[in-house]
């Protein structure tokens, strides 16, 4: 370390002032100092180290560690927790200017994560550390209870794993409602409430989906988070007394989170750039603070992606044709739209497939769903073995209307896990 934690704490009473200043509203913020190999363990766990056992935060976790040995991978400068009070973790080895910077980062996050609707209306950021440790001793209990047993809380965490983003964000419906609606958007919920599962299993299948709506959040947020935060620590150590040197620093970091990946999207570098958009577009300091509040990916990317934007960028669309990738849109003046609207119908949620629960036979116990198609096919593999944990929670035959090669067809999934298409 180039630097001692009086520094830190000098640099972080300067940043929080100054966010204040400029109309951040933010919880009370902590900061965590950590090696690389507990941002390995906090990144595999999502960042809460209380988080329940379960086989695939370990295998993320060797994933993590092999990339980083092989220097295939690096670790981010920071973990940012949305609970109140605010939970930042922060890489040692960091140098002085990048701990700067990284702190002012954090403010932006906390900012969005107080106050835009999603999570505001989703998660209780009071009460989400303590969240994650109640499910986590609600699951040993179950392993360390004699009846049941690590394998079959595994088996069941395996299940829940397999179908966790089918479950959206909670909705408040009286049971008429519920009633009069033939299909269910939630599987999850349904299995839950429908499903063959013991008591504890249903318990374990409500912690995945509580988990999961804590997490939703964040991903329907993505580009605009990081943008927000990427903005707001631009601006904020534009303006800190910092020598010389350390600006010069500070600008070669900056540049190097906000730049433009080949192939793929940056989330910090369109964030940023639509984020510096708004504020050169609108007269009305208020206007980016609105937007914060209401917005979430897919509509901030609708309303404010425009044509210049798709043009600077360099965005275009492309698809594998045989062996090759073939660009089928450029951000001309007639298809810039059909980018935008693409990317935005495929960001967060967006891009997890849609399965809803259809109608179900009690005669012989058949579990009715159907993938709500949008032109992308489901993966083969992977959902014939989800469709065997989905039977197995549903304690019958499942049944999966879906399009394979531009055909319609059903997966069929016997109560004994085979199989079959017509």
């Amino acid at each position: 370390m180039n630097y001692s934690l009086e520094e830190l704490q000098y640099w972080n009473e300067k940043i929080e002032k100054m966010a204040e200043e400029k109309g951040l509203d933010f919880y009370p913020q902590e900061f965590e100092i950590i090696s690389f190999e507990d941002m390995l363990c906090y990144e595999s766990y999502v960042g809460m180290p209380s988080h329940y056992p379960h086989w695939s935060f370990g295998k993320a976790y060797e994933k993590l560690k092999t990339l980083y040995q092989y220097n295939l991978t690096g670790l981010p400068y920071e973990m940012v927790i949305n609970s109140n009070p605010c939970i930042a973790y922060l890489m040692k080895d960091n140098t002085l200017i990048l701990q700067i910077l990284t702190m002012a980062h954090v403010y932006g996050h906390n900012d969005f994560f107080k106050n835009n609707r999603l999570f505001k209306e989703n998660t209780n950021a009071k009460l989400a550390v303590e969240m994650f440790k109640n499910h986590a001793n609600r699951i040993r209990s179950y392993i360390q209870d004699p009846s049941i047993g690590y394998e079959k809380v595994e088996r069941v965490l395996d299940a829940a794993h397999s179908i966790r983003y089918q479950c959206g964000l909670s909705e408040k419906k009286t049971e008429e409602e519920k009633e009069k609606k033939k299909e269910y958007e939630n599987l999850l919920e349904f299995l839950i409430e429908h499903g063959d599962g013991e008591d504890w299993e249903k318990d374990i299948l409500n912690i995945v989906m509580e988990e999961t709506r804590y997490f939703i959040p964040q991903m329907e947020t993505k580009i605009m988070n990081e943008g927000w935060a990427s903005w707001w620590h631009y601006n904020i150590l534009k303006e800190l007394d910092l020598d010389h040197g350390n600006h010069i620093e500070f600008l070669k970091i900056h540049n190097s989170v906000i730049r433009p990946l080949p192939g793929r999207i940056n989330p910090y570098y369109m964030g940023f750039k639509i984020w510096e958009n708004i504020v050169n577009r609108y007269e009305d300091p208020q206007k980016i603070f609105e937007v914060r509040t209401l917005e979430r990916d897919s509509s901030f990317i609708r309303r404010y992606l425009n044509f210049d934007l798709c043009r600077e960028m360099n965005l275009l669309e492309f698809e594998e044709q045989d062996r090759y990738y073939v660009v089928t849109e450029v951000a001309d003046e007639e298809g810039w739209r059909n980018i935008r609207n693409r990317f935005a119908d495929t960001v967060g949620m967006g891009s997890i497939p849609k399965i809803i629960v259809k109608d179900t036979k009690k005669r012989d116990n058949t579990l009715l769903l159907k993938h709500v198609f949008d032109g992308r096919e489901l993966d083969a593999t992977n959902t014939f073995e989800t469709l065997k944990y989905v039977s197995r929670l549903w304690g019958g035959k499942v049944v999966l209307e879906t399009v394979m090669n531009k055909s319609e067809k059903k997966i069929i999934c016997s109560s004994d896990g085979k199989i079959s298409l017509e």
